[in-house]
């Protein structure tokens, strides 16, 4: 079984200058671009607004060009509505025609290997060509909903590389004479993404040859290190010949810099949630956020934030060329909060043109 990553892009090399990093000859026009979604829920909405909000940027980012839409899996958190991601990776797949719609990612221990085969193998078997399955091995939320979650196998091993080596044998060809099957699923070209967030997923993702989406978005601290030694080590497959590179950041565009860093404070605010533990929905923007967090919380937020692209289009495109150069990443895939749908929108816009211009 392979699948083909986007292939109608030319992938210059990348070297590594005499200071240790890379250096590459790519151009922002050489780079695919992609959407994840939180489906984040904002003061004054509902979920089912952040469904509704969801498909009107999937449509756009179709319209767009962008590669693929990525939905994440968290539980117990008031303001993300992506809980029962292969649901909402059928709805926004139903209502489109040719993006390419995923997992960014199915927390694999919270699952059967066999039930996440079945349910991306339905997904196929309905929008073939067009479904993708990121694999994380974290939980996506706090203990005691873990332990919600899994009841009893909370307490059993679990062992992240042999659930994925599982859900190959189930979609692959050869498992037709196994007592236990995916059907569907079974012979289905669905594309294995290992997500990570740290250098152990790297050598997973390298020792099985496959894509590799890195969250530095909220991770930066290991990023470069784990992309590297990815490289380095990996082994090509049958699914995949040479390393593929996906980062996914934060990016919010505006026609200026100055409304952008406004846009941004409900990024801020949503963040230092995490970091508090004083969740709430996506609030509205402030134009002081000292009066919002505290000295830990700004200091926190600001290096999980390393990989935050923010401003209008000209800082965007220099700064993500600079970007592109030192990490010679195959596909950059956005991550947005912004409270406001319509210059939710106007910012994936934004952030196109920019990839097209370079």
């Amino acid at each position: 079984m392979s699948f083909d990553l986007p292939s109608y892009k030319v992938r210059p090399a990348y070297n590594i200058n005499p200071a240790g990093r890379i250096m590459t000859r790519k151009t922002l026009s050489d780079i695919t671009i992609s959407v994840l979604d939180l489906a984040a829920i904002s003061e004054g909405q509902t979920a089912a607004d952040s469904f509704r909000n969801s498909l009107d940027l999937a449509l756009l980012a179709e319209k767009l060009g962008y590669e693929r839409y990525w939905f994440a899996e968290h539980h117990n958190m008031i303001n993300v509505a992506s809980s029962a991601t292969a649901v909402l990776i059928g709805y926004i797949a139903g209502n489109t025609n040719t993006i390419r719609v995923g997992s960014g990612g199915i927390m694999l221990p919270n699952h059967a290997p066999l039930i996440v085969a079945e349910q991306f193998g339905t997904l196929e078997s309905l929008y073939p060509g067009r479904i993708d399955l990121g694999l994380g091995r974290a939980p996506g939320t706090d203990q005691a909903t873990a332990l919600a979650i899994r009841g009893e196998n909370f307490h059993s091993h679990h062992h992240f590389p042999a659930d994925v080596e599982k859900l190959q044998q189930f979609f692959s060809s050869d498992n037709s004479d196994a007592k236990v099957r995916a059907n569907p699923g079974e012979g289905l070209n669905i594309p294995i993404w290992i997500l990570g967030s740290s250098t152990d997923s790297a050598y997973l993702a390298a020792s099985k040859g496959l894509p590799y989406a890195f969250a530095s978005h909220f991770a930066p601290a290991q990023f470069l290190t784990a992309i590297d030694l990815y490289r380095k080590n990996f082994r090509p497959s049958e699914n995949l010949k040479e390393p593929y590179v996906l980062a996914c950041v934060n990016a919010i565009v505006a026609d200026t810099d100055e409304e952008a860093e406004y846009l941004s404070t409900s990024l801020l605010q949503f963040i230092a949630g995490v970091v508090s533990g004083r969740r709430s929905l996506l609030q509205p923007p402030v134009t002081n956020m000292d009066e919002v967090w505290s000295v830990y919380e700004e200091q926190a937020v600001k290096q999980m934030l390393g990989y935050a692209f923010i401003g209008g289009p000209s800082k965007l495109k220099t700064e993500l060329q600079d970007f592109v150069m030192k990490t010679g990443v195959d596909e950059i895939m956005m991550a947005s909060h912004i409270f406001d749908h319509q210059a939710k929108l106007h910012s994936f816009k934004l952030f196109s043109e920019v990839f097209k211009q370079g």
